[in-house]
């Protein structure tokens, strides 16, 4: 390895190397062995290989010293020529051994990512919703990619760089002393003039480094959010353009400023220790000739000192830099374990059972529930705060019952914030209730499998989200064996097969991110047939139809009876005109179930049902705004939320 080489390698060590310094943790390490054991065939086979691409490193200079000796002895042309295949045949097995070592490399490094990236993203799909609430996406991803990344190093460069490089450390040392004790002390001298600048050097590269990572950071979150569709139509509407280009121009400047000092540093440190290692060179030649011409040294001896100093410096220099390393890996694996130490709230029991074929009921048995504290489902790092909020748990529904019977519908109304949606996260088991019992068809929800749960409940939410894939991918999701009639189907039962057929691509177009290719009703009505798709025993429309116009809601209306017919239904709604017909209609107000009935029921009790009703679409002297009155088959007017 050439010096200069090996001097960069140092520098950028220790500028790549984090802040924190912890010490060596039993339990960590025990982890790491539990992800390295299944490779450990590959890594034993690894340091092998390393260790004879070491014996092989100080063989060369060894065997070109001799070649000298011979030539100045006057030896046969044979014994040179011999020395000089030796010499290539070495080479050859080097470079062979340097592929196969890096295919190994690869492949254990690659391998660990895999095992690593697998276990964190099976793990964070376990996680309730309060976790991706409160995480920050950007940061839950860097640790599936830089982290993971930074842990993979510790197998794939650092160990065998050690083992390597403290091979050829010894066999170096050993090889120059027996060549020249004196010569191989005064080379050792130079060392601290070569290790000492990479670590005053590094340090300060470091925190440029950091400075840079955080404006590039910074910069990545403002494109981020300027550059998604919701976040340009809020710069265009209320933005200042040239404050925004001035803020970003700033930091960019500075990325610039900071780019451009350390590209000096580099130049300059490298610069340096090339100088060092040419003055080294130039000890061995000056001394170990003086020693030559008097006859104390051969004249090899002198080339194989010069050659085996730079395998000397090298590993010196790297292994300086191991610790530096090795604490970098430790810290990635741990950010890592910090993932896998949270304990998901949600826990399949091992003797979960299926729900049965047929009729499904859901039940409300005395629930209360409060959603968790920060502290019992997130990270301080992954939500970029310096402690996590301990506030939670405050309840938000109180003593909660009712029944949906099999092939009924039950409609939740009420204030925003009353608690309608929490309710409707708790059946398909988002959330687990603090107090009291979900059921299905009798059955605790906690003890029901987790793919019986989604394959027996369907849910439209009010977002209707999708992913930035293709109108075919996003309804798979809901049934990954439909076929091309089915889809087509469930898209004409949605009203949207028109649409759909005139896209470029047909079903294979993609939507975009979030769907925003897409209007607001042609989403929802995508969510919607990708719930038609599903044919499950059970839905919960959460405000589905509250981003479609009079026209769409009608088409939905019509298609979501169909699909509804003979399933349990649960609907929340703050248009009261499309929960009507329900089968029982509850009225929920902080977190308690306030009243209950039929529609007629409930305005005929004149409570806060019927205030909401009149709310929404009475008018002076018409008839709608009594309890009484006649309610209207379709009544189209501006959407108020209860008081």
């Amino acid at each position: 390895m050439d010096m200069e080489v090996t001097a960069w390698t140092s520098l950028h060590s220790a500028m790549n190397a984090r802040e924190r310094r912890e010490p060596f943790s039993r339990a960590t390490l025990r982890r790491i062995g539990s992800f390295a054991r299944p490779h450990r065939r590959k890594i034993l086979r690894f340091l092998l290989l390393s260790v004879v691409t070491a014996l092989l490193a100080v063989a060369t200079p060894v065997l070109a010293g001799r070649v000298v000796d011979a030539i100045v002895d006057g030896d046969d042309t044979g014994t040179v020529t011999r020395l000089a295949l030796l010499i290539a045949l070495i080479a050859v097995a080097e470079a062979a051994l340097a592929l196969l070592t890096r295919w190994l490399s690869a492949t254990l490094g690659e391998g660990l990512i895999l095992d690593l990236r697998t276990a964190v993203f099976d793990h964070v799909q376990r996680m309730p919703v309060a976790f991706f609430t409160r995480t920050r996406t950007g940061a839950l991803v860097s640790r599936l990619n830089n982290d993971v990344i930074g842990a993979q190093r510790a197998f794939s460069n650092t160990l065998s760089g050690v083992v390597s490089n403290l091979v050829t450390l010894l066999l170096t040392l050993a090889v120059m002393l027996t060549l020249s004790w004196q010569i191989t002390l005064l080379a050792l001298v130079l060392l601290p003039v070569f290790v000492l600048p990479a670590r005053r050097l590094g340090s300060r590269m470091a925190a440029l480094q950091r400075e840079a990572a955080g404006h590039n950071a910074s910069m990545g979150t403002r494109m981020t959010e300027r550059f998604s569709a919701p976040g340009a139509t809020l710069v265009k509407l209320f933005g200042r353009p040239a404050e925004e280009s001035a803020a970003f121009a700033a930091r960019a400047g500075r990325v610039r400023d900071i780019g451009v000092r350390t590209a000096m540093l580099q130049s300059t440190f490298v610069t340096a220790l090339t100088l060092v290692s040419a003055l080294a060179l130039a000890l061995v030649y000056g001394l170990g000739g003086h020693y030559a011409l008097r006859g104390g040294l051969e004249p090899g001896a002198v080339v194989a000192l010069a050659l085996l100093l730079t395998r000397l410096y090298a590993p010196l220099t790297a292994l300086a830099g191991a610790r530096v390393e090795v604490m970098s890996a430790l810290v990635s694996f741990e950010r890592v374990f910090e993932i896998l130490d949270l304990k998901p709230l949600i826990e399949e029991r091992p003797d979960a059972r299926r729900i049965p074929d047929g009729p499904v009921s859901v039940e409300f048995d005395g629930v209360s529930f409060g959603y968790p504290s920060a502290d019992k489902v997130s990270l301080a790092s992954l939500e970029e705060v310096a402690t996590l909020d301990r506030r939670g748990g405050d309840r938000v529904l109180h003593d909660v019952s009712f029944t949906a019977a099999p092939g009924r519908t039950v409609a939740l109304v009420g204030s925003s914030g009353a608690g309608k949606s929490t309710i409707a996260q708790l059946i398909p088991r988002l959330y687990d209730p603090d107090t009291g019992a979900v059921r299905l068809n009798g059955v605790d929800v906690r003890d029901l499998r987790a793919d019986s749960v989604r394959e027996t409940l369907g849910m439209v939410t009010q977002d209707g989200h999708l992913f930035h894939e293709s109108v075919r991918a996003n309804l798979l999701l809901a049934r990954p064996g439909a076929t091309e009639d089915d889809i087509w189907d469930a898209l004409r039962r949605s009203r949207l097969d028109g649409l759909v057929a005139s896209l470029p691509d047909g079903l294979d177009t993609v939507v975009g991110e979030r769907g925003y290719r897409l209007s607001g009703g042609e989403r929802q009505r995508l969510t919607i047939a990708r719930l038609l798709l599903a044919r499950q025993r059970v839905v919960i429309l959460d405000e589905a139809t509250a981003h479609l116009d009079s026209t769409s809601e009608a088409a939905v209306q019509e298609a979501l009876a169909e699909a509804l017919e003979g399933r349990t239904a649960v609907v929340i709604a703050h248009r009261l005109s499309t929960v009507r017909a329900a089968d029982l209609i509850l009225v929920v107000e902080a977190g308690r179930i306030a009243e209950r009935g039929t529609h007629d029921e409930l305005l005929a009790a004149g409570g806060r049902y019927a205030q909401l009703y009149r709310t929404q679409f009475a008018r002076p002297g018409s008839p709608e705004a009594h309890p009484g009155g006649r309610t209207p088959d379709r009544v189209v007017v501006p959407v108020v939320e209860g008081p």
